[in-house]
């Protein structure tokens, strides 16, 4: 059996889940695996920690797998904007392991993890933590297919302070869970150790030589109508450089007036930009805490900002979504919000679009198709304005379950950091008043927090957010003459001749 904790594990023992204990009897030399999927990095990673000193205390060797197939059910329809965005990253990751690592494309990880476990023998599998549904199915697939032949720990290496410590129930709002995560920080936020390198060399299956340029095109060619964005270099080198760069990092040039700015869609600049980085896992939040706290005494009220939006907000939705598996649903409201908002599903709408008429941003409201063409062609709309295009949704659209479906859809398909606890969330707040309290009643939105044109006009200044929205599009379509839109039907009309 692979040893449950090993004592010397630089890991806090509450941020391991021991999922199966693995076999009876003197522990193993077979391979430890870690399964990395939500945390696509080398440095600053808990699970990779914790699968090294796994691997060092059995004196076995350790192995990376990382399990890809394009589509839907586990990337959630992940387009090449986000595919290739984590593929080469991956790529460089790759060359750069001191373990051996193996990129699985051709089947589900529910199939590929457990037939590779078998082929090595091993001893342990590690895999990372994802409150989300797909990923936590797969997991237990895994589990019940290995059975008791290999150990499998679960490791939060994502948030700060690991979801299930920070509470054993879904949390109300920011403010019950603040103070708990508050607590506990003194405890989870600290240094990372070094990495340590293999501890037994690597004798068994060699993995296999992957053609990344074929694999691109094909990404390109079949999932293709979302396609890359080129203001954020991906990778764990260029989410440094985001973070403490010189020339234009978040912390060492633009922190200073975070608290103020960030809520400003006319100023992008304000704010941090590392979003992309942290949900494809090529950055610690836990490093970019560090880094924070260590110049609070600078700035204050932007780094406290900035840690409240990096670690409470941040982790405020993975327990939403871990505590609540109808995270994407009506059904996962609060009873408040679903009783107003099916009481004013029959209100006229000014209103009516199809969600083929918002994708194009084919709307009378300019503010709302500069927040959609930003997403569409920028991969990233600004924070503020991803509230104020939800509740336009909702108010344009038949009923509250087709407004959250367009929403997500939308959201999931050009968001760079879509299909992410933060998006959901996100979407159920503004739509289904998650985490939120009621508001005054008013038709279509009952209770739920109303947000107009008239109130971002008082906010910011709206004609130079479509101004600046219209350059960005126009930039992006000198270099890319395609319209991201049109390549879906292009396909389509094609297969039909």
């Amino acid at each position: 059996m692979c040893p449950a904790i090993p004592a010397s594990s630089p890991v806090h023992p509450n941020r391991i889940r021991i999922l199966s204990p693995g076999p009876p009897g003197p522990p193993s030399a077979g391979p430890v695996v870690y399964w990395m999927f939500r945390d696509q990095r080398l440095r600053d990673n808990w699970a990779l920690l914790h699968a090294a000193h796994l691997a060092a205390a059995a004196s076995a060797p350790l192995a990376v797998a990382f399990a890809l197939f394009p589509g839907p059910p586990f990337l959630l329809g992940a387009r090449a904007r986000h595919l290739l965005f984590m593929l080469r990253s991956l790529r460089r990751l790759l060359l750069l392991s001191p373990f051996p690592f193996f990129l699985l494309l051709h089947s589900p990880p529910s199939h590929s993890l457990p037939a590779l476990l078998r082929r090595l023998s091993a001893s342990a599998l590690v895999a990372d933590f994802s409150p989300l549904r797909p990923f936590r199915s797969a997991l237990d697939h895994i589990v019940r297919s290995v059975g008791a032949d290999v150990a499998v720990h679960q490791v939060d290496a994502h948030n700060v302070v690991p979801v299930w410590a920070a509470s054993d129930h879904l949390e109300y709002s920011a403010r019950t869970l603040r103070s708990k995560i508050h607590r506990l920080l003194p405890e989870y936020l600290v240094e990372f150790p070094e990495l340590p390198a293999p501890a037994i060399p690597w004798t068994g299956e060699k993995p296999l030589e992957i053609d990344w340029d074929e694999l691109f095109t094909d990404i390109n060619r079949e999932v293709g109508d979302a396609p890359e964005i080129t203001w954020c270099e991906p990778g764990e080198d260029a989410a440094m450089e985001t973070l403490l760069g010189t020339n234009d990092g978040f912390l060492t040039k633009r922190i200073r007036n975070y608290d103020t700015d960030r809520n400003d869609p006319t100023k992008p600049r304000g704010l941090s930009g590392l979003s992309p980085y942290l949900h494809f896992g090529q950055i610690s939040a836990q490093r970019c805490a560090l880094e924070a706290r260590a110049r609070r005494s600078s700035n204050p009220k932007a780094v406290d900002a900035f840690l409240e939006e990096l670690i409470v907000r941040r982790e405020l939705a993975d327990n939403f979504c871990y505590y609540q598996p109808k995270y994407d649903s009506l059904d996962g409201a609060w009873e408040w919000a679903r009783k107003t908002l099916m009481e004013h599903a029959v209100d006229k709408r000014e209103h009516i679009y199809t969600r083929e008429q918002l994708e194009k941003a084919q709307t009378a409201d300019p503010l709302w198709n500069a927040s959609q063409l930003e997403m569409v062609y920028h991969g990233k709309m600004h924070g503020f304005m991803r509230m104020y295009w939800a509740k336009k949704i909702l108010e344009w659209t038949n009923k509250p379950e087709e407004a959250l479906s367009i929403a997500i859809y939308l959201n999931d398909k050009y968001e760079i950091d879509g299909r992410d606890p933060n998006g959901y969330v996100g979407c159920m707040w503004s739509i289904c008043g998650v985490h939120d309290q009621g508001w005054k009643e008013r038709p279509v939105f009952g209770k739920i927090r109303y947000m107009n044109y008239a109130g971002c006009k008082r906010k910011f200044d709206v004609d130079a957010y479509i101004s600046y929205v219209n350059r960005l599009v126009g930039e992006t379509k000198k270099r890319k003459p395609e319209n991201p839109l049109s390549l879906l039907k292009k396909k389509h009309s094609k297969s039909e001749r």
